[in-house]
């Protein structure tokens, strides 16, 4: 069985990234197009502004020796510069790369000599400190490219700031501009656009390889689903190493000639939302949980009158919500009753985050807690589950407003088919499967069989009605000494509902049942615990404290309420550390990284099974 939806590869014919640029350069070129949040002497630049950096620092990059078909490593923050770093080199028919600034030195010898870049950009001093140590083993590596002009060191040619590189572009540049409009024309749609490296949860990363159709196609089929306007504002704070953010804050506003705010630190979110009130918000499961766990947080803080009334109103909205994800009608009493608590109690809420104008919610990258999503829904930001990967160019299923199912991640894009293999994999055709893996030798590799169809390694199902949900990812799977196979994310998600947890995996393969190790969530639990008159130096005397132990014990519980005999949790840890990027249990996008994982609290998991 496999579903797919309407067509808009009309729409997209002949298209491509730098086409756009220069559409919107000439058609919308007053309108606004990129904004720095960070800095208020960094002036917002219109279209006709953004592209005429482009083309500068195109040039210039040129004049170093880029050539198209190669690949650019950039390692920076979301930021302009970032931005308009990446289009020069698209525009140059070269492949740009952002890489996770979280990798270790080693890691990032891996990306660059794998990748085979001759150039890099990388911000400033924290991205020259992890570059250091292994700028010697590049051999590949001629020029690095600083964005921050303070931090290029002295006395090596290698080095030269973005500023220089920029000034000597516009100067070939105002000589010839012929050069950059033929670039442009030469282009093609099925031409490679960009490179995005997997976060290696299983082994090696991959260098998925997209090409400007994949791209384009992605953003059309998402926002005609959507009935998302021209013009829509955004804020891009998710790493642009990232195939989500890349895709949401790069291409889909030059598809639509959106307006990008850049946030450099992604913590700064909540702050950041107030002073731009965006039209679109997308966020990994942990930005919507932490959003839910605070706004718990504060409705304990309220008095007794102010809290119920919230709550109550949370609840009602919810009911709608649930009948709606039914596919059912709600009573007309029912809908004015809602519609009246929406503006009332709600609508102020919105306001008050600065979500007021927020048109399209969205969360992917891995499944979101059905009780997250339900409490924000209560807040009248009824959040679009999504799925895919960097191989799809992002969201290869989404839920709609008209059209959509809590707990599942909806049906395909326009133009793709989703089919279920024997085993339970899911498996994806169409338009935004993306050129191939990157080779050693630079050659791209497809990735697709005979009939064009791209194994997943997701396993799923998909519902009569064509909405696809997510058990688990193939190699993923614990398969018991019983020889039951179990999805962990299931039991994770059931655990990871309670506030207090920040992270959770289960433990089982070859095992005669379940366990768990625990981690806290270090910004919620000592608000929680501080709400409660628990006194704590630390996440590490919190998880010690018996009355947070007995809160986790109430969440193992409840989860195992949910589950089946042979999915209950019978024994867990609580760790005394928080999981991270930096730390290494976690990859950049956050997802667990179970090899890790298991190997280095493997003294902790074998006594959880000790007689």
């Amino acid at each position: 069985m496999s579903f797919t939806q309407e067509s808009v590869l009309r729409e997209t014919e002949g298209l491509t990234i730098p086409v756009l640029l220069r559409r919107n350069a000439t058609e919308f070129g007053d309108l606004p197009a990129l904004s720095s949040l960070d800095s208020e002497s960094t002036p917002t630049l219109t279209w006709s502004q953004l592209r005429s950096e482009v083309a500068a620092v195109s040039r210039g990059l040129a004049e170093l020796g880029l050539r198209a078909g190669q690949r650019m490593i950039i390692m920076a923050t979301s930021r302009p510069e970032h931005f308009i770093a990446d289009l020069a080199a698209t525009n140059l028919a070269a492949i740009p790369c952002t890489a996770y600034s979280t990798l270790s030195s080693d890691q990032i010898a891996f990306v660059v000599n794998h990748s085979a870049a001759p150039i890099a950009v990388l911000g400033g001093e924290e991205e020259l400190r992890r570059w250091a140590p292994i700028l010697d083993e590049l051999p590949n590596l001629e020029h690095v490219v600083v964005l921050d002009a303070a931090a290029v060191p002295s006395g090596d040619p290698r080095f030269i700031s973005l500023a220089d590189l920029r000034d000597r572009g516009a100067a070939l540049h105002a000589e010839k501009p012929e050069t950059f409009e033929q670039a442009t024309d030469e282009i093609k749609p099925e031409d490679p656009l960009s490179m995005i490296y997997t976060s290696g949860t299983t082994g090696v990363p991959k260098g998925v390889v997209l090409s400007h159709r994949n791209a384009i196609h992605e953003a059309i089929a998402v926002h005609s689903r959507h009935g998302t306007p021209m013009h829509s504002t955004n804020v891009a704070y998710l790493p642009l190493a990232h195939i989500a953010e890349r895709e949401i804050s790069i291409y889909m506003p030059i598809v639509y000639a959106g307006h990008v705010h850049t946030l450099a630190d992604p913590s700064g979110i909540v702050g950041a939302l107030g002073k731009v009130r965006p039209d679109g918000l997308f966020g990994v499961p942990r930005v919507w949980e932490k959003m839910a766990a605070g706004l718990k947080n504060m409705a304990q803080g309220l008095p007794e009158e102010r809290r119920e009334a919230l709550l109550g109103a949370n609840e009602l909205l919810r009911k709608g919500y649930q009948l709606r994800s039914e596919g059912k009608e709600v009573p007309a009493e029912l809908a004015e009753r809602i519609a009246e608590t929406d503006k009332t109690v709600m609508a102020p809420v919105r306001q008050l985050l600065g979500l007021d104008n927020l048109a399209l919610a969205s969360s992917g990258a891995a499944a979101l807690p059905l009780e997250v999503l339900q409490f924000i829904a209560g807040l009248g930001i009824e959040i679009q589950e999504v799925w895919g990967l960097s191989e799809t160019t992002g969201a290869a299923t989404i839920n709609t407003a008209e059209a959509f199912k809590a707990g599942t991640v909806g049906r395909p894009v326009a133009d793709v088919e989703v089919k279920v293999g024997e085993d339970g994999e899911l498996f994806v055709r169409g338009p935004i499967v993306f050129l191939g893996y990157l080779n050693d030798d630079g050659a791209i590799e497809p990735a697709t069989d005979s009939e064009g169809w791209f194994a997943t390694g997701d396993i799923g199902t998909i519902d009569d009605d064509g909405f696809v949900s997510i058990t688990d990812r193939k190699k993923e799977l614990i398969i018991t000494a019983g020889g039951k196979n179990i999805a962990p994310t299931r039991v994770e998600g059931l655990l990871k509902e309670n506030q207090l947890i920040g992270q959770a995996v289960a433990i089982g393969d070859d095992r005669p049942y379940l366990t768990a190790l625990i981690v806290l969530d270090d910004e919620i639990a000592p608000a929680w615990a501080a709400a409660r008159g628990i006194e704590a130096s630390d996440v590490a005397e919190l998880a010690r404290h018996p009355g947070v132990l007995a809160e986790l014990e109430g969440a193992v519980q409840a989860a195992n309420e949910r589950l089946g005999k042979v999915e209950q949790i019978k024994r867990y840890h609580v760790l005394a550390t928080p999981w991270s990027p930096e730390s290494g249990e976690l990859t950049p996008t956050l997802k667990l990284k179970r090899r890790v994982i298991t190997e280095r609290y493997a003294p902790d998991i074998e006594r959880l099974y000790d007689a």
